[in-house]
């Protein structure tokens, strides 16, 4: 039910008080005060308002190479084979948990496609007749990008749609906004399913726009989309702006996709165990750790002459350089198809709860993607690549398949072997008694149960 009506109507209908308020950057917001109220014969059967407030609710999950824009602007010296340090020859944290690497190695990106190769993604399949739902919260896309893009991997230029969720538009600007999210998920989606039709909404990153966006994609009836990837998010509870009736419903909708056949990719967040919020405490992403979205954490990808030699969890000095984010989840319990796999308890509440990530890829933006962003050739990297790239392996099985595999975690859990263990690295961000979480042997709640083989989970699934 949508309901329009002045300030002055909307605080007497819910009784609160809206006011305008400024975030830490100045951007002016509508927030309330008060609990909302509802009468009380629509107890249970309202079960959410959104709307009231419009404050900015999600970030995108993309990270530029730090090496790789002060090479740009000149900062680098020696710079060798497409290998870079930073501009203080440092590299942050070695992913082995241990000792500091001396220098950042920022390694030529890869294109989707040399992914698909090393990930062992089956062959032969291109998500022909699969449409894969990307929602996005800002930035836009140029066509020239795409079709430039595409003639760079001798691949058919893709069908990209544009539409529209509450009057928010494809608007794109400049490199190095949100339209690096956009693109990002565009190219690396369609770079491993060039023939699935990719459907983009955009909406507006508020509370509102999002759960919009994400309803609007599940029950499209034109393009009918059977998998989403979302690449935005923050962390969960108050800390990022979330109140514990927004998650249900927003879970509510991720529950009524994995019933619909519809599997949904999400990020685990580029800020490692803190997620970003600086409060000494450990904080897992959202809407990664809803039970119902396949969480897609990073690592860092050292391959060369076509083979892996080495991968190890994503941490390389944040802020700067990012983090892939992991944890348990303090709202949702842990669900049944995790009680096999050893997830650690939180450091917070040393409670159980869903673990985060579930399984990891590639993310390191100085092991990252070649992206074509506002005419400009990028090196990207974050969880962000990681989501797009489950929906294009997923549009390929699904097509494979001839049917959309779904809610796919009960399957995923009790076939591990399915991915290569990541038991290196870990998500340590916080600063006050160094919290995080440290990959080992089996699941972890940095790396999930580590890196799918493509043709493995086709075949199990």
């Amino acid at each position: 039910m949508v309901l329009r009506g002045s300030v002055a109507q909307m605080e007497d209908a819910f009784k609160v008080r809206l006011s305008n308020y400024k975030d830490e950057k100045g951007k002016v917001f509508r927030g309330r005060t008060g609990e909302i109220k509802i009468p009380a014969e629509l107890e249970g059967i309202v079960e959410g308002v959104f709307g009231l407030d419009n404050r900015v609710i999600a970030t995108p999950k993309f990270r530029i190479s730090k090496s790789a824009k002060d090479a740009k602007k000149g900062n680098v010296k020696g710079v060798k084979k497409g290998h870079t340090k930073d501009a203080k020859g440092k590299n942050g944290k070695k992913n082995d948990g241990k000792k500091k690497s001396a220098a950042v190695a920022s390694t030529p990106p890869y294109f989707p496609t040399q992914i698909a190769a090393l990930y062992n993604f089956p062959p032969g399949l291109t998500g022909k007749n699969q449409c894969i739902a990307l929602i996005e919260l800002g930035g836009g896309y140029e066509i020239a990008d795409i079709t430039n893009y595409f003639k760079q991997m001798n691949l058919p230029v893709p069908n990209v749609v544009a539409l529209s969720v509450d009057g928010a538009h494809n608007s794109p600007t400049t490199p190095g906004s949100a339209d690096g999210e956009v693109l990002l998920d565009i190219e690396v989606a369609a770079g491993i399913a060039p023939d699935a039709t990719i459907a983009v909404y955009f909406a507006g990153n508020t509370n509102q726009g999002f759960l919009d966006a994400i309803n609007t994609a599940i029950h499209d009836t034109q393009f009918e989309p059977t998998i989403i990837s979302i690449s935005w998010g923050s962390a969960e509870g108050a800390a990022g702006g979330w109140t514990i009736t927004s998650l249900n419903a927003f879970n509510e909708s991720f529950q009524a996709a994995s019933i619909m056949g519809i599997t949904v990719c999400a990020a685990a967040g580029d800020d490692g165990s803190n997620d970003n919020v600086n409060d000494q405490k450990v904080h897992v992403d959202f809407p990664a750790s809803s039970p119902y979205v396949l969480a897609c954490g990073g690592t860092k990808l050292v391959a060369a002459d076509g083979k892996i030699s080495g991968e190890t969890v994503w941490n390389e000095d944040p802020p700067s350089g990012g983090a892939t984010g992991g944890g348990v989840s303090e709202v949702f319990p842990l669900p049944s198809y995790q009680s096999d796999a050893k997830v650690p308890v939180s450091l917070n509440t040393k409670k159980t709860g869903r673990g985060v990530p579930d399984i990891s890829a590639d993310a390191d933006p100085n092991t990252g993607y070649t992206i074509l962003v506002d005419g400009e050739q990028m090196q990207i990297g974050g969880t962000s690549a990681v989501a797009p790239m489950m929906a294009g392996l997923l549009a390929r099985i699904n097509q494979q398949k001839g049917k959309p595999v779904g809610f796919i975690h009960p399957v995923l859990y009790a076939n591990p072997a399915v991915c290569r263990d990541i038991t290196q690295g870990n998500n340590i961000t916080v600063t006050k008694g160094k919290k995080g979480y440290t990959a080992g042997p089996g699941y972890d709640a940095c790396s999930g149960l580590g890196v799918p083989d493509g043709t493995a989970l086709m075949n199990i699934l």
